[in-house]
């Protein structure tokens, strides 16, 4: 099988632009990452993508494409030539969503969700709803007017001050649809309240924005395989998270030895069966309070914990991720070690 692996930040996706130092960075260490598990599988032929300013060496037999500005031309030439591809591309401004929906157009396999099943998960305005009639735990969220809306009658969402008002500091405020922490602010006050929505806004365009109820806690992820109806936790990771103004992702640790890591798993599990068709590796991301599992997002594409996880098992986790999509999931598997992970790729053992 002919597998194109197409990551947008460092694969061509701001090519001639300036690229997110975060994005730009997890990225990269995705691409590599990933592109090594499918090469060792060893059954398939693995075409990759880069921006020219972010080049890295890729196993013996990987054809690494260029993609200079402009190249959307040759990204579907790319599509259209391979049998199958894995999309890792951000959320923000449906970026996935559409990309997604580009290889579906060309009638290819895609290594991951459809694309109406990433509108659904990456929705974080209608998150709640779904979550909620499957009991998970969510923080309480308003759906904010998009930055035009005092123009355009009947758009949904309602006042940021009137939502601060309601739901009480600390908020976070976030785009509705967004990844990498990009215009993820923490607001303290009414004070800080302009200048988190202009980062939002900055970071999500004329989308809608989303507030939350800040929840202390522990942040942590689940990394998991889905088959379109079931799911299997892989292993559940501590976050590095700095949470001041902004957010940062700095990596983690794996497997997270918690308290709550087995109900954090469990929420997990139902969260996936509040959205089904997630197929692949897919991620959620929780926080762990004192008493229970708050689940926050969810990611349906690679995250950045695949590169501990990957670590953790003898099993090629790219390949369980391929056998998942075709319907296989696998058992419960063992980890051997524990690691702690950077989001630029550095796996230290524990």
């Amino acid at each position: 099988m002919r597998i194109l692996v197409y990551e947008f930040a460092s694969g061509g996706g701001f090519a001639g632009r300036a690229v997110p130092a975060s994005l730009a960075r997890e990225g990269l260490a995705m691409r590599t990452a990933l592109v090594a598990d499918l090469s060792a599988i060893g059954r398939h032929e693995i075409v990759t993508t880069t921006d020219i300013r972010f080049r890295r060496p890729v196993p013996p037999g990987v054809d690494l494409v260029p993609i200079a500005p402009g190249g959307g031309e040759a990204l579907d030439a790319l599509i259209g030539s391979a049998d199958a591809v894995w999309l890792v591309a951000p959320e923000t401004n449906r970026c996935l969503e559409h990309l997604a929906a580009r290889v579906e157009q060309r009638g290819k396999k895609l290594l991951g969700p459809g694309a109406a099943v990433i509108r659904r998960a990456s929705d974080k305005g209608t998150l709640p709803h779904r979550l909620a009639r499957f009991g998970v735990r969510h923080p309480q969220t308003c759906l904010l007017a998009p930055a035009t809306a005092r123009r355009q009658r009947g758009r949904p969402g309602v006042d940021a001050r009137g939502a601060a008002r309601q739901i009480g500091y600390p908020v976070v405020v976030k785009p509705g649809r967004g990844a990498g922490s990009q215009g993820v602010r923490l607001v303290r006050d009414a004070g800080e309240l302009r200048d988190a929505l202009d980062a939002a806004h900055r970071a999500n365009g004329t989308g809608s924005l989303v507030m939350q109820r800040f929840v202390p806690g522990t942040a942590a992820s689940v990394s998991l395989l889905a088959d379109g109806r079931r799911a299997v936790p892989l292993t559940v990771n501590a976050q590095r998270v700095r949470a001041s103004s902004d957010f940062r992702y700095r990596g983690g640790r794996t497997p997270f030895d918690h308290p709550l890591a087995e109900a954090a798993a469990d929420a997990a599990l139902r969260t996936c069966a509040a959205l089904p068709g997630l197929r692949g590796y897919v991620g959620v991301d929780v926080v762990l309070t004192d008493t229970e599992p708050i689940v926050i997002e969810v990611n349906p594409r690679l995250t950045t914990a695949y590169l501990g996880v990957r670590a953790v098992f003898e099993e090629n986790v790219a390949a369980l991720a391929l056998a998942a999509c075709d319907g296989t999931l696998p058992p419960q598997l063992i980890s051997r070690r524990r690691v702690r992970f950077t989001a630029a790729g550095q796996i230290t053992s524990m």
